[in-house]
């Protein structure tokens, strides 16, 4: 195992034109690369142009949905529906399927576990799809809950700047800490750990099952 302290950024609601490539600047001026929790209803041609500048940069793409519906509400083909519409266009844009998958406000039962054959990750996040929330309290937020394994939950949807003020202070400050930036299936690599099912993982060290 990789004795180095190693986090994973995330981001989840894009991809789109406006905050996604902001965010994609700031990964790119400190040279570390994130995951993409993307909804496949926002994916489109113009969108697909901002992944693929994203997986250039080693970044990956993961799955966040469809339409971002809590889905526990739904039939099991209609759960199926959802993961494989977005995992198809992830593919179709980027090359290669997702992995990993972000459940709509961390909405989960038995049926998606066990039935959605991706690893499910939450992680700690800042509530930062908040406005009211300052980037300053975003930065504090996620500084004080960030440890090594850990994987930090934001969002780059349509319009968040704040969060994206919000990264330019928490990335330089973590790696100042001594943090290094992976990818979500790089930071499992690298702690020698296989992602298991029925766990929703916000470290890479958890072994507890979340849903029974």
């Amino acid at each position: 195992m990789n004795s180095e302290k190693a986090i994973a950024l995330t981001f989840d609601d894009g991809p789109n034109l406006v905050t996604t490539p902001e965010v994609l600047d700031i990964l790119e001026k400190y040279h570390i690369p994130a995951s993409f929790f993307v909804c496949g209803n926002n994916i489109d041609a113009e969108t697909a142009e901002v992944m693929r500048r994203a997986v250039k940069m080693g970044c990956e793409i993961q799955n966040h949905s469809r339409s971002h519906s809590d889905m526990t509400k739904m039939s099991l083909k209609d759960i199926l529906d959802e993961i494989d519409f977005t995992s198809d266009a992830v593919e179709k844009a980027v090359g290669k399927r997702p992995e990993f998958f972000r459940p709509p406000y961390i909405a989960v039962n038995d049926l998606l576990f066990d039935n959605i054959d991706l690893t499910f990750i939450q992680g700690v996040g800042a509530e930062d799809y908040i406005d009211d929330i300052s980037p300053e309290e975003r930065f504090k937020r996620i500084i004080d809950q960030t440890k090594d394994g850990i994987i930090i939950l934001l969002h780059d949807a349509k319009g968040n700047f704040r969060t994206v003020k919000a990264i330019d202070m928490i990335i330089p400050e973590l790696i100042k800490d001594g943090y290094r930036f992976v990818t979500i299936s790089g930071l499992f690599k690298e702690k020698n750990i296989v992602p298991k099912k029925g766990i929703l993982y916000t470290n890479v060290f958890q072994e507890e099952r979340y849903y029974h």
